[in-house]
């Protein structure tokens, strides 16, 4: 298999005892639960303990917080798939947006539905990058799927979405999850083709998320090739995580390990942009403030190429966020 890394562009590789050493233990509690039925796409949750996860993400424990990223190098290493085939499967589904409101990476303003997402998985504290879709719940955010799940493993604990993050700054609060969803081909071996998990977030001040902040539509099975502009929070060298990064491009298969079925733009975002969105390019409707249609995230990279790669949304991520957006 060729040589793989995490967002963070080989950096974390070089210092990984180091950074999990900054981890700090958490105190959530994660049941994770499954469906064995093969004769249709299965999807995995846990119901998550958000009591004082909010007051656990200090300032200073979000700055410290370990780019997620580590953990998709775990999975590409293990480079766990299943039939590709399996992923391309359904009919092109649309959900329109519910309201409207130097390097290869340029700066953004910060958008109101795009945040970090931070979490504790195995005592370690994580950062990622999350956005807010439109659901029935009105309260959904996607991410990584490693960001949610170890990818075999446990589902995380303290997850918290921070939108429109902005130096240390929650202008719109921090939201605690209720719930977090993957794919079962995911959390049971770590399946880069599935490398996608969704949160179900918690009311803030008596609010559901969708009453605060804009969001994202979505779209899968959609046609491959397609033009995105994809979001996040690198944190790695050049950048700091500070801020939003976005990268624009059209969508190539990825030839080096095309078993994951993943698709590439060029882009440098590093560790912590795991999770930001991929956000489909003339997909922004002519309302006011709509956010456009997410068909992807930002998954993996290779040392020595900057093209970010992301999962093909088919059938069984549909299904994960459609179970996701109904609790």
């Amino acid at each position: 298999m060729t040589h793989t890394r995490s967002l963070a562009a080989g950096l974390l590789s070089l210092s990984a005892a180091a950074l999990l050493a900054l981890g700090a233990a958490g105190g959530a509690t994660a049941a994770p639960s499954g469906s064995d039925d093969h004769k249709a796409p299965s999807v995995t949750s846990a119901t998550v303990d958000s009591s004082g996860v909010a007051d656990y993400w200090t300032a200073d424990r979000m700055l410290n917080a370990v780019p997620g990223d580590v953990l998709a190098g775990k999975a590409l290493e293990r480079g766990n798939t299943t039939n590709a085939a399996a992923v391309e499967k359904g009919a092109d589904t649309k959900v329109a947006p519910s309201k409207g409101k130097s390097t290869i990476a340029v700066s953004e303003s910060p958008v109101d539905h795009i945040g970090k997402v931070f979490f504790t998985l195995a005592g370690v504290n994580y950062v990622c990058s999350g956005n807010a879709v439109t659901s029935a719940n009105k309260s959904t955010v996607t991410t990584a799927g490693h960001c949610v799940n170890e990818g075999p493993g446990a589902f995380a604990t303290n997850f918290a979405f921070v939108p429109a993050y902005l130096n240390g700054t929650a202008p719109y609060g921090k939201w605690t999850a209720r719930a977090l969803y993957a794919p079962t081909q995911w959390s049971s071996k770590g399946d880069m083709q599935y490398d996608t998990g969704f949160a179900v977030m918690n009311q803030l001040n008596g609010k559901y998320l969708s009453d605060v902040v804009n969001e994202s539509g979505v779209e899968f099975n959609a046609p491959r090739g397609l033009a995105y502009k994809a979001f996040g929070y690198p944190a790695a060298s050049p950048f700091n995580g500070e801020s939003l990064k976005s990268c624009s491009g059209t969508a190539t298969n990825d030839t080096n390990n095309p078993q994951f079925n993943t698709q590439g733009i060029r882009c440098d975002m590093t560790g912590g942009s795991s999770g930001g969105p991929w956000i489909i390019q003339g997909s922004t409707p002519e309302t006011s403030g709509s956010s456009g249609l997410q068909n992807s995230i930002n998954s993996y990279g290779y040392s020595g190429s900057s093209v970010m790669y992301g999962p093909y949304w088919g059938s069984v991520i549909q299904q994960t966020y459609s179970s996701a957006a109904a609790s």
